[in-house]
């Protein structure tokens, strides 16, 4: 992180505390490496969010597929945004349920019935973490930041209900920019996310995030590796996908945009986990 120097950073997987005391405490050590981000912002996510009843439907309540987005307590693997200026939340669509979203699909079975009975389609939230629209006060001027943190594509059945949903996760900004949620953003503005969705590759719906890339709104900086490594993850099979983005409105230039994935025996190159850092410089 203090090697790219951003100055506004998503963290997904970050576990969130009602009084932010660990992301206060993570601010104060990117600053000791060089990286002063005095502006945080972490509301409470779905992750973890206790529903009271069984929403994976295996006979049991409780379990941590039975939160509205998985997570063995709560605020288990959220969302933090860290930034060198001030910031505030603009829209929260985290309480968004699934079955509100324009145009939502929701799981069926083989035989085309719901999937999921009428208690748990009135409760069930789309984001599986949360869904954010920040405003940045910029030097330049004010940038609409979108943030977001989808379910993987994946650990469920034939009737695709994680894949379904983390289509819909995106296709919930498209909804934004369309201003079916409400007034659409103003320019100039940013997505920032991980999707778990790859256009090429993978289990998810690859052809909604491809015509989510190449939407006429946006700029796809398409970062690689210093390598030419275009994924952003890599899990423990060997399998690489590029999962995460930066995406800023057609109005940006970009100056530069990279993945964070050194080669073997450079620096650096075993810094990080699964997920590989994404950055992009934007001018106007």
């Amino acid at each position: 992180m203090a090697a790219a120097a951003p100055d506004v950073l998503l963290l997904t997987s970050f576990d969130y505390d009602a009084r932010g005391a660990a992301l206060g405490a993570f601010a104060e050590l990117v600053e000791e490496q060089g990286l002063p981000l005095p502006h945080a912002f972490a509301g409470r996510p779905n992750a973890g969010m206790a529903t009271g009843i069984d929403m994976d439907l295996d006979g049991r309540a409780g379990t941590p597929r039975d939160a509205q987005g998985y997570g063995e307590f709560a605020g288990d693997g959220g969302l933090a945004v860290l930034s060198r200026y001030p910031m505030r939340l603009l829209a929260d669509f985290t309480p968004l349920l699934w079955a509100d979203m324009p145009g939502a699909t929701l799981p069926t079975w083989r035989n085309g019935l719901p999937m999921l009975p009428p208690e748990v389609v009135a409760v069930q939230r789309l984001s599986s973490t949360a869904h954010w629209v920040l405003e940045v006060a910029a030097p330049e001027g004010p940038v609409t930041l979108m943030v977001w943190a989808a379910t993987p594509p994946v650990f469920d059945g034939p009737e695709d209900r994680n894949g379904l949903r983390a289509r819909d996760e995106l296709l919930l900004w498209d909804r934004y920019l369309d201003g079916a949620l409400g007034e659409a953003p103003a320019a100039p503005f940013v997505l920032m996310g991980l999707s778990n969705l790859d256009p090429e590759a993978g289990e998810g719906d690859r052809a909604a995030m491809a015509a989510f890339l190449a939407d006429p709104r946006l700029i796809d900086p398409a970062p690689v590796s210093a390598t030419g490594e275009r994924a952003t993850a890599e899990w423990e099979s060997g399998r690489r996908l590029r999962v995460s983005y930066v995406l800023p409105s057609a109005d940006w230039q970009v100056a530069g945009a990279a993945v964070h994935w050194p080669a073997p025996g450079e620096p650096l190159a075993e810094a990080g986990g699964p997920h590989r850092l994404v950055w992009v410089d934007l001018t106007r």
